[in-house]
């Protein structure tokens, strides 16, 4: 098989040209910029293109296909030569599909906890040396690529996103994967770019639900309103459908333990209300394979967490660091409460970063009132060049604190003014949370908890 990338150094798709690369297909690819890690990934694996930009001489009638980015337009040269050869043309989730069609597929989608509950079920597959193809949209400690398509495993993996697909077909990526087991976490309005109203963003998961193959399984929070109210408008006689809930736990001297219902307690190496809703989630679709609860929940002890999500930076006797990927605010509000129940003694200051369109929007913005309360030192920052480059109108600093609904928000638009501000803090007994899709334009975590975080 000769397939062509469209747009390769994205995140996702150089990790689907990397696991094709992998299964024996011959690969190529072009984008008009790369960047690492995709650059250096790339090169490891010889599929980084020998020129920057778009060269329709390059797509040929020998191709098998042509896989299309969604930082590719519509008017992309090598799109129209494609189109003109006769190509066929996938998106990235339609080739996904087109890869599991005949296994058992898992995808996972929600607002949030997608990305932990993904790496939840492949951490127990793993552990239990169960083969297993994957689509996850971070990387995952043990896991070489987050992309893996094999000609032998019987299952496959899917972090469900809803997003649009691509340039030319603007359905949500999770419509496209037909799953026979589906997973909804949480609905709270995201992509305000995409789907205006949340009425219109809730259809989306509806629409997910009536895909499911026949005989399939639904599982979805039960804690969460809005998912209860979708799961309830779809009526589906040919699927189960199973509700879960936040796991009965308990906390001492630091760390979570998960209590069965015959009561056994099984310590766990994360913690927070999210990820024992996560772990629920993981436990439902685990055992629609087949798997029991005894072998689950002890590969889950040995779980620590996807990449950015609760992430531990540095730890010492009386300061923790952690980074989490939350930005919206039914993400932040979860995430500063977890902190607050798993150091409950500790003062916590907490970090976020106004960095996605929907959040930049002043429309938007009035969603984020008092998701930041439980911090001790809740800090905003947000970068007006950002807001510019994404064509929105300007953000006033005293109208974002406003928003959040707080008058003890600091709102910082230089990251370096905010850097001296944390520094300038009393770290004994108290904890730091920074909480982005992106990284405060360019503050070193790692740096920073090395100063804040220094043992007495």
């Amino acid at each position: 098989m000769r397939v062509h990338f469209i747009a390769i150094g994205g995140s996702a798709m150089h990790n689907l040209a990397i696991a094709l690369h992998q299964k024996g297909y011959t690969v190529t690819g072009s984008d008009d910029e790369i960047f690492d890690p995709a650059k250096s990934r790339l090169q490891k694996y010889g599929l980084l293109p020998k020129y920057i930009g778009w060269k329709p001489e390059v797509i040929t009638s020998d191709l098998d296909a042509v896989i299309l980015g969604m930082h590719a337009r519509e008017d992309n040269p090598e799109l129209l030569r494609a189109k003109e050869l006769g190509i066929k043309i996938f998106s990235y989730p339609e080739y996904l599909y087109e890869q599991s069609k005949d296994k058992t597929r898992v995808v996972i989608g929600g607002s949030h906890g997608k990305t932990t509950i993904t790496a939840m079920i492949l951490h127990v597959l793993q552990h239990l040396g169960i083969d297993t193809d994957y689509m996850v949209g971070a990387q995952l400690e043990g896991f070489e690529v987050m992309v893996r398509l094999s000609h032998e495993a019987k299952i496959m993996v899917i972090e469900g996103d809803e997003y649009l697909t691509s340039p030319i077909d603007r359905r949500p990526k999770f419509h496209l994967y037909q799953p026979n087991i589906a997973i909804i976490s949480g609905i709270a309005w995201d992509h305000i770019n995409v789907f205006p109203t949340f009425d219109i963003y809730k259809e989306q998961f509806a629409q997910f639900i009536r895909l499911i193959r026949p005989d399939g399984t639904l599982i979805y929070c039960a804690d969460d309103k809005d998912v209860c109210s979708v799961a309830d408008s779809v009526k589906r006689q040919d699927i189960t459908t199973i509700g879960y809930h936040t796991a009965n736990y308990e906390i001492k001297n630091g760390i979570t333990y998960i209590i069965s219902e015959n009561g056994d307690k099984t310590p766990l190496m994360i913690f927070g209300r999210h990820n024992l809703q996560n772990i629920m989630a993981a436990k439902n679709a685990c055992n629609a394979l087949g798997i029991s609860d005894k072998d689950f929940l002890s590969a889950i002890s040995t779980f620590k967490g996807a990449s950015k999500r609760l992430e531990l930076v540095k730890k010492t006797t009386y300061t923790a660091v952690y980074k989490d990927f939350a930005h919206a605010p039914s993400k932040l509000k979860a995430t500063i409460a977890a902190m607050k129940e798993q150091y409950p003694d500790r003062k916590l200051v907490a970090c976020m970063e106004l960095h996605t369109f929907s959040s930049l929007t002043p429309e938007f913005l009035s969603q984020y009132a008092g998701c930041m309360d439980q911090a001790d030192v809740p800090v905003v920052y947000f970068n007006p060049h950002a807001v510019a480059h994404k064509k929105l109108p300007p953000l006033d600093p005293e109208k974002v604190r406003k928003a959040f609904c707080n008058n003890d928000i600091k709102v910082f638009t230089d990251s370096q003014a905010m850097r001296q501000y944390l520094m300038e803090q009393q770290w004994t007994n108290a904890n730091l949370l920074m909480m982005s899709s992106g990284n405060f334009d360019g503050i070193d975590f790692a740096e920073l908890a090395g100063e804040i975080a220094t043992p007495l």
